[in-house]
């Protein structure tokens, strides 16, 4: 739904401090990754909003937001439990040919600096 611009607004909500909370800012680049797959896409963060759930409700949040989203209420009902949530408008979403990307963990969220990035491209 991202590529193909449906989806505007990606959300990630924890019950922690974790990435992407505080550690994404505007106009960073994002990676757009497959479940167990390569990356295949990139999107620009043109905005960034991050919020302390236990001060705005998440009822707020999926009004004010819900459109961008594009989830169901089962989606919601998931989250009913979290404390934090960060929401980032994409901008430009652009496929790119498939690029591997040897990631092992069950993270959703990987902040990566220039260092740390090695790829590759087939």
């Amino acid at each position: 739904m991202v590529l193909s611009g449906e989806k505007t607004i990606e959300s990630r909500f924890s019950r922690n401090r974790c990435a992407p909370y505080g550690e994404i800012y505007d106009g960073d680049i994002i990676l757009l990754k497959e479940v167990a797959g390569p990356i295949c896409g990139l999107a620009l963060a043109r905005r960034i909003w991050s919020f302390d759930l236990g001060h705005e409700p998440l009822d707020h949040i999926r009004n004010r937001f819900g459109a961008g989203i594009r989830a169901d209420d089962e989606f919601w009902s998931s989250r009913a439990d979290a404390l934090y949530a960060t929401l980032i408008e994409l901008d430009a979403p652009t496929s790119i040919a498939p690029v591997s990307c040897d990631k092992r963990d069950r993270r959703g969220w990987v902040s990566l600096r220039s260092r740390q990035m090695t790829f590759n491209f087939a």
